[in-house]
């Protein structure tokens, strides 16, 4: 029996002495584990990182909230009719009524009313120095690994001496500066002059890891341009660790305004914010906690949420990070 499976072996024309025998192709049927499902759509690392942000409980709650804060930030109006710069002292430190679930804060102002319009300054500070950190950050980092030579080293160390400035505190040295104006932009931009740093050696490391890859140098072989490997395949396949990092420094951008704000060098006092009233509450904390602890869990919910969205989009996105 065993010689009757050998025969019906077909030689292979080799050299003498180096024969090999092959089974026909009709007695050798491709298993299922060998087929190719071509049915399902392709998908992409996008695609992959939605359907696991679908299935991740701190990826909803932590939508659910932004999506409700984003709300109160651009729509104060529905929620309270009080204008939050309208104070009467007669009605100072006062608890809470209908109409005004807070109370007053000292100065007779409804303290629900400026928690709520509050919101908008800080979604505002924060989004604003997220958008422009990794505008600049993004681009000083990919044009660096890009390059590499000479322009790496010198932006290497461009990013190195700002490194070395705590953000906090360049932000209290610049703002005292300039101190004689007072916006919202002023405090946007100092923080960006000092966060986009890590956005920028984030984005080094990973333009270094991509531009080596097959796409690139397949793309330069049909004859495209560096420039456009840069902008047109290399930074939007990094573009998974730039978005991790913008996340979870959102919420730490908004509690450096609040700190500002709470020190006096931040927002003028003309603009209602978290930091202000947390600034403004201290002082009768003893007597009054109450007034104090409305914008500071304001603040804290705030900055939680972007804190577990960010660490939801870093498993998403991130793989490797995860820890369970």
């Amino acid at each position: 029996m065993l010689m009757s499976a050998v025969d019906k072996l077909k030689p292979v024309e080799t050299l003498p002495g180096q024969e090999r025998y092959v089974a026909p192709l009709e007695e050798t049927p491709l298993r299922d584990i060998d087929t190719l499902d071509d049915s399902s759509p392709a998908t992409s690392m996008w695609a992959d990182a939605w359907r696991t942000l679908r299935k991740n409980p701190l990826f909803i709650i932590s939508g659910i909230l932004i999506i409700f804060i984003v709300f109160v930030a651009l729509f104060p109006s529905v929620f309270t009719k009080e204008n939050p710069n309208y104070c009467t002292l007669e009605r100072s430190l006062e608890g809470s009524m209908p109409g005004h679930p807070f109370g007053f804060n000292m100065q007779g102002c409804d303290v629900y009313a400026r928690v709520i319009y509050g919101t908008r300054t800080s979604i505002s500070v924060g989004i604003l120095t997220t958008i422009i950190v990794v505008a600049i950050g993004a681009l000083v980092g990919a044009i660096a690994g890009f390059f590499g030579g000479w322009v790496d080293a010198v932006l290497s160390r461009i990013v190195d001496i700002f490194m070395a400035i705590p953000m906090l505190l360049g932000a209290i040295v610049v703002l005292q500066m300039f101190r004689s104006t007072g916006s919202i932009w002023k405090v946007v931009l100092v923080l960006a002059l000092f966060g986009w740093v890590s956005v920028a050696r984030i984005a080094r490391g990973a333009v270094l890891s991509s531009k080596n890859l097959e796409f690139n140098t397949a793309s330069t072989a049909l004859g495209s341009t560096p420039m456009r490997n840069l902008f047109r395949h290399i930074i939007p396949n990094s573009l998974a660790p730039i978005i991790v990092i913008a996340t979870t420094s959102l919420g730490s951008y908004i509690v450096s305004e609040a700190t500002l704000s709470f020190l006096g060098i931040g927002l003028p006092t003309t603009t209602v914010s978290w930091g202000g009233d947390i600034s403004s509450a201290q002082t009768i904390l003893r007597t009054d906690p109450m007034v104090l602890f409305y914008p500071s869990a304001a603040l804290a919910i705030t900055v939680l949420a972007f804190i577990m969205l960010g660490d939801a989009v870093k498993d998403a996105l991130d793989p490797k990070s995860r820890t369970a």
